[in-house]
């Protein structure tokens, strides 16, 4: 009686993957094997001189690639040192990238700004909190092509307030033919960090991370307006004077 043995199919692969890698000869190794060529050529029937100087030329040429190669490493390394420093110096200011998302503070409204391809009659902005649940929407009046925002007050459908935290909007625009139109939602945010993960810098916001490639428009953080009543102080000496 004959018996089977199985395949490992695992222990074949552990042996592949124990296998060492393919040696890949360098400039070091050709420039060695052409010494030995040299070293070890019969006296009596040397190597043709033809022959010998393309070898020659074949290693210059390698040599050469290799100097290319290290040049453009090095340059790689440059840039990206570049776009890291760059991307440090955003810290501080507001970006403008694509995306959809609003921080809400309380007793603030928020704007949500928004880029339509053509003039609309009307726009309609619907709120949505993080876990995705329906919130509000309002309409705004006719709207220009390019760059347009608009305010949400902060309430929910039955106009109560909702809590501070981070929301999301739709923005749906009509023409006058009630057609849609292209709409791309845009978020803006002040960055407070950057994060560099495979070679690619990405800035952090409130919102959320964003690629660097990704940023649209930079500018300096607009100091919001003080709407708290201003105290009012008396002098007591110019009080009782005024009295007398």
């Amino acid at each position: 009686m004959i018996t089977m043995t199985p395949i490992d199919s695992n222990a074949n692969a552990g042996d592949a993957e124990s296998s060492p890698p393919a040696k890949i000869l360098g400039k070091d190794d050709f420039l060695n094997m052409l010494i030995a060529q040299l070293q070890n050529q019969d006296p009596l029937n040397p190597t043709d001189g033809t022959e010998f100087t393309a070898q020659l030329a074949q290693f210059s040429s390698l040599e050469q690639l290799n100097n290319i190669n290290d040049s453009l490493q090095n340059m790689g390394q440059f840039q990206a040192s570049l776009i890291d420093s760059q991307a440090v110096s955003y810290i501080g200011k507001e970006i403008t990238a694509e995306g959809n998302s609003v921080q809400l503070e309380s007793g603030r409204p928020v704007e949500c700004h928004f880029e339509i391809g053509a003039n609309a009659t009307l726009a309609v902005i619907s709120i949505y909190d993080a876990s995705g649940g329906f919130v509000t929407s309002f309409e705004t009046g006719p709207l220009n092509s390019g760059g347009q925002s608009a305010a949400w007050d902060g309430l929910d459908m039955n106009g109560n307030s909702v809590p501070a935290g981070l929301y999301r909007f739709e923005v749906q625009a009509l023409d006058a033919e009630n057609q849609n139109l292209s709409v791309t939602p845009l978020m803006r945010s002040v960055v407070t960090g950057v994060s560099f993960k495979d070679q690619t810098a990405s800035l952090i916001t409130d919102l959320q991370t964003i690629a660097i490639d990704d940023v649209i428009a930079v500018s300096e953080v607009q100091s919001q307006p003080n709407t708290a009543t201003p105290e009012i102080e008396t002098n007591s000496n110019e009080f009782i004077n005024g009295g007398l």
